[in-house]
C-alpha cells in the first residue's frame, strides 16, 4: 500500500472524510442514470439455508442487520472498557456526559414531536434525531487539531457512547416486533451459555463468537432487532489482563475498529444516504418530517447538551472539563447534531417496509441537519479562544 494512503489511513478524521465520500456518491448514483443499478445494488438477494434455517434478505437489510450488528458489538466493547476502567469507570467522571447525553436525547425528540407529531406515522420516527455519529462527530474535532484541549475530546467520546447505549435501549425498547417465544429461548440459552464462558474464564475468542453467531440469528427471527446481540455478547467477552495474557475485550476492539471505520459504516452510509431528488422542491425540504428530524438534530442536540450541562455543573453534580469553555461545549453540541449513520439506522427502523416515503424523507432530513450542524460544530471549535490555565 503507498505510503500517503497508509498516512492518510492513520489520521483520526479519515473516517468522518469517507463517510462523507460514501453519502456523496450514493447520492451522485441515486441522482443520475446510475440511480436503476444502485438500486438493484440494494435489492440483491442474498440468502443463507442450512436446513429448516432460512436467511433470505436483501443486501440492504443484511448490511443494516449483520454488519451494523459487528458494530454495535464494537460499541458495546467501547462502553464496557469506558465503564470498567475509562471516562465512565466513577460517578464523578461519568456525570457531566451522562447528563449532557441524556439532554441531548431529550430536546431533539421533543423538538421533533412538536414539529411532526401530528402526523401518527411520522411521530414514529421520534427518535431519529436523537441519535449521534461517533466517528462522524470525532472526525470532525480532529480536523479543529490542538485547538482543542485533550478534555474536550474525551468529554465528547464520554458522551456519544452514553448517547449510543441509550439509543440501544430505545431500540430495544420501542423499535423491535413481535416476539417470538422460540426464538427468545434460544437466545436466552445462548446468552447463558456466553455468562459460562465468561465465568469459567474462557479467554478464547473463537467459542464466543460462534455461540454470539448463534445469538445474532435467535435475535434476528425473535423481533428483537438483531444489532442487540452485538452488545450483548460484547459484554460477556472478558476484560482485563491476566498473567502477560492477551485482553479478548481489547484485542477483539482492536481487529473490529478498522473495518467498522473503513468498511462497515461507509458501505452502511452508501446502501442508505441515496436520496433521490428528483421532484423534491422546498415545500418537501419544509415538510413537518425532515424539518423535525433537521430542527432536532441542529436545535435540539446542542440546546439539551447545553442546558443539562449548565444544571450539572451549576449544582455541583458535575465540573466542567479542565480548559473547556462554554463556546467549545455548545461546539461539541454541535457536532453531536451530526446523525448520519446512526439516525439513518434508527430511520430504517422507524419506516420499513411500504413506508419508502417518509423513509426518503427522513434521510434527506438527517442529511440537511447533519450536515449544516457539522459546518457550524466546526466553525465554533475552529474560531473558539482556548481557556488560559494557570500552571
Amino acid at each position: 500500500m503507498p505510503q500517503r494512503i497508509k498516512n492518510f489511513l492513520g489520521q483520526p478524521a479519515a473516517g468522518g472524510m469517507i463517510l462523507l465520500a460514501m453519502v456523496g456518491l450514493a447520492m451522485a448514483m441515486a441522482n443520475s442514470s446510475m440511480a436503476t443499478w444502485y438500486q438493484g445494488f440494494l435489492d440483491t438477494p442474498v440468502q443463507i439455508r442450512i436446513g429448516a434455517l432460512d436467511l433470505d434478505k436483501p443486501l440492504l437489510l443484511w448490511v443494516n442487520d449483520l454488519l451494523m450488528a459487528l458494530f454495535f458489538l464494537l460499541i458495546g466493547l467501547e462502553v464496557k472498557r469506558e465503564l470498567l476502567f475509562g471516562a465512565l469507570s466513577t460517578w464523578r467522571q461519568a456525570a457531566l456526559p451522562t447528563f449532557a447525553a441524556i439532554g441531548g436525547m431529550v430536546f431533539p425528540a421533543l423538538i421533533f414531536l412538536m414539529i411532526a407529531g401530528g402526523d401518527p406515522i411520522a411521530a414514529n420516527g421520534w427518535a431519529i434525531p436523537a441519535a449521534t455519529d461517533i466517528a462522524f462527530a470525532l472526525g470532525i474535532l480532529a480536523l479543529v487539531g490542538s485547538r482543542v484541549p485533550p478534555s474536550l475530546k474525551v468529554f465528547l467520546l464520554a458522551l456519544a457512547i452514553i448517547d449510543d447505549l441509550l439509543a440501544i435501549v430505545i431500540i430495544a425498547v420501542f423499535y423491535s416486533g413481535s416476539l417470538s417465544t422460540t426464538s427468545l429461548v434460544i437466545a436466552a440459552v445462548a446468552i447463558s451459555a456466553l455468562i459460562g464462558l465468561n465465568r469459567a474464564n474462557v479467554r478464547t475468542l473463537t467459542p464466543y463468537m460462534l455461540i454470539g453467531t448463534v445469538l445474532w440469528v435467535a435475535v434476528l427471527k425473535s423481533g428483537v432487532h438483531a444489532t442487540l446481540a452485538g452488545v450483548v455478547l460484547a459484554f460477556t467477552i472478558p476484560s482485563g489482563h491476566q498473567a502477560n495474557k492477551p485482553c479478548p475485550s481489547d484485542t477483539l476492539e482492536h481487529s473490529l475498529h478498522p473495518w467498522s471505520t473503513f468498511f462497515i459504516l461507509p458501505l452502511f452510509a452508501f446502501v442508505n444516504a441515496g436520496v433521490n431528488l428528483d421532484g423534491v422542491g422546498v415545500n418537501d425540504l419544509m415538510a413537518p418530517l425532515p424539518l423535525g428530524i433537521a430542527a432536532g438534530l441542529l436545535l435540539g442536540k446542542p440546546l439539551g447538551i447545553l442546558l443539562f450541562s449548565t444544571v450539572a455543573i451549576r449544582t455541583n453534580i458535575a465540573r466542567m472539563p479542565h480548559g473547556v469553555n462554554w463556546t467549545q461545549l455548545l461546539g461539541v453540541g454541535c457536532l453531536c447534531g451530526i446523525g448520519f449513520t446512526m439516525a439513518m439506522f434508527v430511520a430504517s427502523l422507524a419506516f420499513e417496509a411500504g413506508m419508502v416515503e417518509y423513509g426518503a424523507m427522513a434521510r434527506l432530513g438527517i442529511l440537511i441537519g447533519s450536515g449544516v450542524a457539522a459546518v457550524i460544530g466546526f466553525t465554533l471549535l475552529r474560531f473558539a479562544k482556548p481557556t488560559v490555565t494557570n500552571g
